[in-house]
């Protein structure tokens, strides 16, 4: 998995943080693997003083979509969790002033199912678990945020 925002492992531009315009970055992934019926992305941050928090679970995403452009998750028409901040769909990096960068960590997930067995407004961690269990392979991008 690529952004046309960031380079793995390196800082993400404030434009797609809660101190700006709070957009999803741009993401773009090549090959999916066999047997794989949807995509789910989860973006989540493992230096929260409290614990991993939950940014992103966009899921049902079918197989033949190859990027979602910058602010995709605005734009309507894309399944998503309810977010740690507790709004569905993006919340970008934010973490607290002064507590070094954080990681923030976008997942892609093939998935062996077309949809996932979800209630109405799930959670993002709801999205995870589900997504998990029918995880066929994963990519992975990393991008770093400080205040």
């Amino acid at each position: 998995m690529t952004s046309d925002g960031f380079a793995d492992s390196s800082s993400i531009p404030r434009r797609y943080a809660c101190d700006a315009e709070n957009l999803s970055p741009p993401l773009a992934w090549g090959a999916i693997p066999a047997g794989a019926r949807s995509l789910a992305i989860i973006c989540e941050d493992p230096d929260a003083p409290g614990g991993t928090f939950r940014h992103w679970a966009a899921y049902d995403i079918p197989t033949d979509q190859r990027s979602l452009g910058e602010g995709a998750s605005g734009e309507g028409g894309l399944a998503q969790g309810v977010n740690d901040f507790h709004e569905l769909g993006y919340g970008g990096p934010c973490p607290p002033h002064g507590d070094g960068p954080h990681r923030y960590v976008f997942r892609l997930l093939a998935l062996s199912q077309r949809h996932l067995a979800l209630p109405p407004h799930p959670s993002c961690r709801e999205v995870e678990r589900a997504a998990h269990a029918v995880s066929l392979h994963e990519a992975v991008l990393v991008g770093l945020y400080a205040r």
